[in-house]
């Protein structure tokens, strides 16, 4: 019985701490023999715990559903928790995500950019004063069909990897992205939100919200969810396209 030999791994990590005086960028190299079922998640905590206590990277929940282990896998924003080894060739580089405030090797600040983009694009539901102090008043039942598509948005983990994946938001960082404007589809299907087009005009009707996206679709491409950014980018494409010919009548 001829057993196959473990692939021995080479792990290239972009190492740098910008808080550690005199730190400067530097490639540092790891060797992981690879077993079955290995996610990069695996190697980073093997070369944590084996070899240098001091590399930096996020986890919590192991299960591609917090979205804080997302860094660029070969080239490619990825999340490290659900990438198996075995899809990777032998070399694997590893690098933090770009756009985001970097905390350190492999660990970025996402939660700062995320709470300004939801702030700033008022991602709530938006309803009358007399219904939001009434705490007694039952909400309107929802159909399943309409329940279902609005859930499928509110998949999004908010890891970064459609911004870090994202061209136009290497030219114009005020640009909200993928992650943005997928908020505002979110709540645009939503009956609870009061608000209508012409409100959301004034949050993405500009080269800031969806007329500054290129459609190049790297978003779409990287989303570990699978969400439906490019049909809903388009959607919101046309309907902020009808309210600004309205303006301009």
């Amino acid at each position: 019985m001829n057993e196959t030999k473990p692939r021995r791994l080479k792990i290239n990590i972009l190492r740098y701490d910008p808080h550690q005086k005199g730190d400067t960028p530097r490639i540092e190299t790891f060797e992981i023999e690879e077993a079955p079922g290995m996610t990069l998640f695996i190697v980073l905590n093997d070369i944590r715990e084996h070899y240098d206590a001091s590399l930096k990277f996020d986890f919590v929940c192991r299960a591609g559903i917090c979205g804080s282990c997302g860094m660029i896998i070969n080239g490619k924003p990825g999340l490290a928790c659900s990438t198996l080894t075995s899809k990777l060739p032998e070399e694997i580089d590893l690098a933090p995500l770009p756009v985001f405030e970097l905390i350190g090797d492999l660990s970025v600040f996402t939660g700062k950019w995320m709470r300004g983009m939801n702030e700033r694009l008022e991602t709530w539901i938006h309803n009358k004063e007399d219904e939001i102090r009434d705490i007694h008043r039952l909400e309107k039942p929802m159909e399943p069909e309409l329940a279902e598509e609005i859930y499928e948005l509110d998949r999004c983990i908010e890891c970064g990897c459609c911004i870090a994946g994202c061209g136009t938001i290497q030219m114009n960082e005020n640009f909200v992205g993928a992650v943005g404007m997928n908020k505002i589809a979110r709540y645009a299907l939503d009956p609870r939100d009061k608000r209508d087009d012409a409100d959301y005009y004034e949050l993405i009707g500009d080269e800031n919200g969806v007329f500054g996206c290129m459609t190049l679709l790297g978003c779409e491409d990287v989303c570990p969810k699978k969400l439906p950014l490019q049909s809903k980018i388009a959607y919101l494409r046309r309907q902020m396209a009808k309210i600004g010919m309205k303006k301009q009548e």
